[in-house]
């Protein structure tokens, strides 16, 4: 800043992270003007009106602009568009700031052009420093109880701190009566309430995968614990239903294959039962999923079958395997050396049901875990698809 030199760039955090406030700091520290816009009302129309004014200004004052744009993920891809041009001249410098993460909700062309910072949730002591220096600023006074019950209720936000911190002291200067109030920890306790979790479009993927690897991991304490998560946030319950039914073949597969029947089960109660209720039954089919036998040969199979249907030539369906129900199908010799398995004691026959190309690929392999290790291991003579 020296120089005063600044490009644009990107602040991205949670609610009460100092995003707009860092942003006027470096504004004070620059002799650009410095201009906001919220992008929850502003329109193109505003966005080029300030462009024009940063313009003229840089042409008749040879003064820089910066454009401080709150909540930018809210514009969309044309207002974000518009940005791009004044941008790339200079004529704009972009601070913009963001509870979403920037690399889903931001264009990549403006995002490139920007320095990404990510602000993280503030420690409690850096909140606690923040209530006091609040309490200053209200010329009221706190107990260390109240001051650490109100940063630990903050959740990371200082902004939920100090607005907390206004209640309480108006809380105990009505009691006391007076402009110098003591708190508490009865005011900071009445003063907080119940706090929206985040919940953002990162948040969304982060939890997910949290416990969809909880699960994985076999932690049914984890997997309740990040399920209540998804609902206290409104989670559309229908969407972890269906991560359940996946998991349960790509996680749990043939190690129980009644996981499968009981993640659907719990998928269809959501439809049926709704929530509150339904909750009941996914925590059933997340406990179950958890504390079941794992194993992944069904998923791994049918992932190296797919890529050698990709990259191996398509082979013929073997004579004596082709449809012979037809009228003339005998005298193009299908379904010729069929051998039917039931007439066979044990319903099983040994014969080849593959072309030619794939006949000793193996792809499902059978684990030691839970009902998978009854099953015979693949014949002998077979080769292992070979991968990278």
């Amino acid at each position: 800043m020296a120089t005063d030199r600044l490009s644009s760039a990107i602040l991205w955090g949670p609610a009460g992270t100092g995003k707009t406030t860092l942003s006027r700091l470096v504004a004070e520290a620059s002799s650009k003007r410095f201009v906001q816009l919220s992008a929850v009302n502003a329109s193109v129309k505003d966005v080029r009106a300030v462009i024009a004014e940063a313009e003229e200004r840089l042409g008749a004052q040879g003064q820089g602009t910066i454009l401080f744009l709150d909540e930018v993920h809210r514009f969309n891809k044309s207002q974000q568009d518009a940005l791009l041009p004044a941008v790339e001249s200079g004529v704009l410098t972009l601070i913009g700031a963001t509870t979403e993460n920037p690399f889903f909700e931001v264009n990549a062309p403006l995002r490139s052009r920007s320095t990404l910072f990510r602000l993280e949730m503030l420690e409690p002591e850096d909140l606690a420093t923040l209530i006091r220096r609040g309490l200053e600023a209200e010329r009221a006074t706190a107990s260390p109880e109240a001051i650490d019950y109100l940063a630990g209720r903050a959740a990371g936000d200082g902004r939920q701190a100090l607005t907390t911190l206004e209640v309480a002291v108006a809380l105990a200067a009505a009691e006391q009566e007076t402009a110098s109030p003591q708190i508490d920890i009865s005011h900071a306790e009445a003063a907080t309430d119940l706090k929206a979790l985040r919940y953002g479009r990162d948040e969304h993927y982060d939890i997910i995968s949290a416990f969809i690897k909880s699960i994985r991991g076999s932690d049914p304490d984890a997997g309740l614990y990040w399920l209540a998560r998804m609902l206290a946030a409104g989670e559309d319950a229908r969407f972890i239903a269906r991560r359940l039914v996946i998991l349960a073949s790509e996680d749990v597969g043939m190690a129980d294959p009644m996981s499968l029947l009981i993640a659907d089960a719990a998928a269809r109660a959501v439809e049926f039962v709704g929530l509150p209720e339904a909750r009941l039954n996914l925590a059933q089919a997340v406990v179950h999923l958890a504390t079941a036998p794992k194993s992944n040969s069904a998923y791994a199979a049918i992932n190296e079958a797919m890529a050698d249907v990709q990259e191996l030539p398509a082979g013929e369906v073997p004579m004596h395997l082709r449809d012979a129900s037809y009228k003339g199908a005998a005298t193009l010799g299908h379904g010729k050396g069929y051998d039917y398995p039931h007439a066979h004691p044990d319903g099983v026959v040994d014969q080849q049901y593959r072309p030619a190309d794939v006949a000793e690929r193996r792809y499902y392999r059978p684990t030691d875990r839970g009902y998978e290790a009854a099953f015979a291991p693949p014949k002998d003579g077979e080769t292992e698809r070979q991968t990278e």
